[in-house]
């Protein structure tokens, strides 16, 4: 069963490399366009995430998951090469995770408080914010390089990366892990869970109170344009940050078991290694979902990810004329 399912993980990194590139890409081009009809601070978090889902499918899934199955013994292996790669995971995927809550807490402010949102959500305070992610979470991932030690000397060259001893038990280290972990993902899930709560209830709320002013709790049929517009932000809202959710959640589920049975990964049994592998893989496919979702949720988006598909097209019959 574990080497059915080691064939399987080989195999899915490898499709994930090769739709993750391109459908990330498109949604870079398209949004840098300005052309979906959303609102330009909505169009700057949609483009940072869309960047780091980019980057976590180069660093992690490329350069770390694929080259481990497929280029063995490759430079790629050397120490100092792969220490560069898994910190430059680390800050894709923090990044990419942390974006996803400032959106959300961005779309919590533009719907629940009309005064805040003057001021909050604006395309320099959007620029501010992810700037500000980038470097601290640059920073926080550096220590990683200092954590790996090589497994092998070969011609006087370190090959591969092992996480040192020290790490699990240094008092320093351990705070250090502890610190990582309830960063990405456990405050983010939270984070998101609690936006999105405090969001449908003020929708809720407010649509409750709006149907009693326009008399539409005794039977009337009025149509209501300001909840007509805000619709398509909530549905984006809730679909991005649903995403991330459910695909973050076996991951989270496995950290709170580790922590709380204080399990030791030598005694993992297979079924809760393919668990823990599982996990693994449904965060990954996180950085690939996002495309897809705003082509189902914004017209605009779709319209102009047709034209990105025919261009190719167009030029090659161009050309051959």
């Amino acid at each position: 069963m574990i080497e059915i399912f080691h064939k399987f993980v080989k195999i899915y990194y490898l499709v994930l490399a090769i739709i993750g590139v391109p459908v990330n890409l498109l949604a870079i081009v398209i949004l840098s366009q300005g052309k979906c009809g959303l609102s330009v601070c909505i169009s700057r978090y949609l483009l940072a995430m869309a960047t780091a889902d980019l980057l976590v499918v180069i660093n992690e899934v490329i350069l770390y998951r694929v080259s481990y199955y497929y280029f063995r013994g490759s430079f790629l292996d050397m120490t100092p090469v792969c220490s560069i790669i898994i910190v430059l995971s680390h800050i894709s995927t923090n990044t990419s995770v942390w974006f996803t809550v400032s959106f959300t807490f961005d779309r919590f402010v533009a719907i629940c408080s009309q005064k805040l949102k003057r001021k909050y959500c604006t395309e320099k305070t959007a620029a501010v914010v992810i700037a500000t992610t980038s470097l601290l979470f640059c920073l926080k991932s550096l220590p990683f390089y200092f954590t790996l030690k090589h497994d092998a000397i070969i011609d006087n060259v370190p090959w591969d990366c092992l996480t040192k001893d020290n790490y699990f038990t240094d008092l320093g280290w351990v705070i250090f892990d502890w610190f990582d972990s309830v960063l990405t993902p456990l405050l983010p899930f939270a984070l998101i869970l609690l936006l999105n709560f405090l969001t449908i209830r003020h929708i809720l709320v407010k649509s409750r109170v709006r149907k009693e002013l326009r008399g539409q709790s005794r039977g009337g049929n009025h149509s209501d344009p300001e909840m007509a517009s805000r619709r398509k932000s909530v549905i984006l809202l809730f679909a991005v940050s649903g995403s991330f959710t459910l695909l973050w959640l076996t991951t989270v589920a496995e950290f709170l078991y580790y922590n709380i049975t204080d399990a030791n990964f030598a005694d993992y049994t297979n079924s809760v290694i393919v668990f823990e592998q599982f996990g693994y893989m449904l965060q990954i496919l996180s950085s690939c979902t996002n495309t897809f979702i705003y082509g189902v949720t914004n017209t605009k988006f779709r319209e102009q990810f047709r034209i990105m598909l025919k261009y190719p097209v167009k030029l090659i019959t161009k050309l051959t004329k």
